[in-house]
């Protein structure tokens, strides 16, 4: 899936070691796991969908998110990440749109939920953005925002 020159791309043999290398600035560290990390966690939580964020052809993100249904009745981003080097040009916001409409296409969604940390700026303003509602809902330190998918 592409818009205009971010598209989304299932990790593969190609692409995943890319998205080891990326990092994020040094105050988000505090707020994301690796992508190694995460990648690990696919392989033995198979129901986790990790994907590659390119821009103009060349490996910029990662994010992932669950093919099941979990708490407050929704599907779950659990990781989204541009690398410290492209953010602040509109790539973090393109691969959340082509993330929602995979969700909604495959998985007919109707519900997406992310959690991050209340202090987390970047990914408040990214969520809100996109029409995220707070409704309160906590997890230990991070707060859920739920985007209600409706197809017209």
């Amino acid at each position: 899936m592409k818009i205009e020159n971010v598209e989304i791309v299932e990790l593969n043999a190609e692409n995943w070691y890319d998205c080891c290398e990326l990092e994020v600035s040094e105050e988000q560290k505090e707020y994301i796991e690796p992508n190694a990390i995460s990648i690990s966690q696919s392989k033995f939580e198979t129901t986790l969908k990790p994907y590659a964020i390119y821009a103009e052809e060349k490996v910029v993100g990662f994010l992932m998110y669950n093919s099941v249904q979990e708490e407050l009745d929704g599907y779950w981003v659990y990781r989204i990440m541009v690398d410290k080097q492209f953010q602040g040009k509109g790539i973090g916001k393109a691969a959340t749109k082509l993330m929602m409409a995979e969700m909604t296409k495959s998985l007919n969604a109707q519900k997406i939920i992310v959690g991050y940390h209340p202090k987390n700026l970047g990914a408040h303003n990214l969520y809100a953005s996109l029409g995220f509602i707070d409704n309160g809902d906590r997890f230990g330190k991070e707060m859920a925002v739920i985007k209600e998918v409706t197809t017209d």
